[in-house]
């Protein structure tokens, strides 16, 4: 099973600490980590930022070989956490953005059992994977942009927390724009799962939050190893991608690992936006 596309430093800025992580690669790290065969494709920058994060990718189990150093600089995510939630000061996509696999990467996607593309994906990889008639899977989080849905497996897709708001217009919405199976992931509302006139939901697991971060990509990758690989009823599926959700909650970071500080290079342009109040929530 291969991701491909995003990556980045999680900098929570009000503690001073750091994570390696991003939809993509987080999704490839949660298959290894259950011990499913996993590459991750995607491309870091050549600054110290890139170095951080291919020595962490190195820890997880992940092989390095699909990892592109490319001149840039890497993705960087600045978080604000309130009551463990996460506030965004700035997504910087680096030279991760719209990224497009290599001829010999591509290849290898079209042996693959499941491809899984991450948010910020580029709409030309998109169209290339449909008419190629790879299966695959994509988050586009609350937005997507230069790409039609028609073609593609699973799309997964950020809904409203607040249980007031109806989730089958967004449903509808996505599977007018061509999705032939979409996931709703609605935080701690639960999931909500839509193919082919079958609708299905899953509630959230309660748990004391320490992150959020990375709780929709172990959802996803439960959800897809469960469902798309092994074949088994979206309803049980779901239950086992909420759990995995709520196990990732319980830690900081995509995945389990050592956080670290904020080392003093880091572009004074962030350190301007850290002191800053500006935020935006997703």
């Amino acid at each position: 099973m291969i991701t491909v596309g995003d990556n980045c430093l999680d900098v929570y800025v009000d503690k001073n600490l750091m994570a390696v992580g991003g939809n993509a690669l987080n999704v490839a790290v949660q298959w290894a980590r259950a011990g499913h065969p996993a590459l991750y494709l995607g491309a870091i920058g050549n600054d110290p930022e890139g170095d951080i994060m291919f020595e962490q990718i190195s820890r997880t189990g992940l092989s390095t070989d699909g990892i592109e150093r490319r001149t840039g600089g890497t993705a960087v995510t600045l978080i604000r956490e309130r009551d463990g939630d996460r506030r965004f000061l700035l997504e910087d996509l680096g030279v991760g953005e719209c990224y497009e696999p290599i001829p010999e990467s591509y290849a290898a996607l079209q042996q693959a059992g499941w491809v899984h593309l991450g948010t910020h994906s580029s709409p030309r990889l998109v169209n290339r994977l449909v008419a190629d008639a790879i299966p695959f899977s994509i988050d586009i989080s609350t937005e997507r942009t230069g790409f039609s849905l028609a073609g593609v497996s699973i799309v997964f897709a950020s809904g409203p927390e607040n249980k007031a708001q109806p989730v089958s217009p967004i449903l509808d919405r996505l599977h007018a724009d061509g999705a032939e199976t979409v996931v709703l992931t609605c935080g701690p509302r639960g999931a909500f799962f839509s193919k082919g006139g079958l609708r299905r939901s899953a509630p959230a697991h309660p748990v004391q939050v320490v992150d959020t971060c990375g709780a929709g990509d172990s959802f996803i990758a439960r959800f897809l190893a469960d469902f798309a690989v092994a074949g088994l009823d979206p309803e049980i599926a779901m239950a086992a991608a909420t759990e995995a959700a709520a196990l990732t909650c319980q830690h900081a970071g995509g995945f389990p690992q050592p956080l670290r500080k904020v080392p003093g290079w880091l572009p004074s342009k962030y350190k301007d936006l850290i002191a800053g109040t500006k935020e935006t929530s997703r």
